[in-house]
């Protein structure tokens, strides 16, 4: 074998890994968006009282706080959201 073919053969075993992972991204943008959306629509008041799903909830907007804004967005073009910049600026902390 050559190193040309060699070179030939690991572009697409590169190609192929880039392919699965761009794929991964996308279902995990989804899932952010989904649970962005969630979380936007979710009044903390009518949470149940139990301290785990209280805490499930923190972690969760905690997580999708840290999110770069670009990211944000991204996931929720992947769910179809629209994202409303001034809202989350203005919007009180999650539960």
């Amino acid at each position: 074998m050559t190193i040309h073919a060699l070179n030939d053969q690991e572009v697409r075993l590169l190609r192929e890994e880039v392919e699965l992972l761009m794929a991964e991204r996308q279902k995990l943008l989804q899932v952010c968006g989904a649970a962005a959306v969630l979380v936007a629509n979710l009044d903390s008041d009518n949470l149940p009282d139990d301290q785990d799903t209280i805490d499930a909830a923190e972690v969760l907007a905690e997580s999708l706080n840290e999110l770069s804004e670009e990211t944000l967005k991204d996931a929720l073009d992947a769910v179809r959201a629209e994202f409303d910049p001034d809202e989350r600026a203005t919007a009180p902390p999650a539960p």
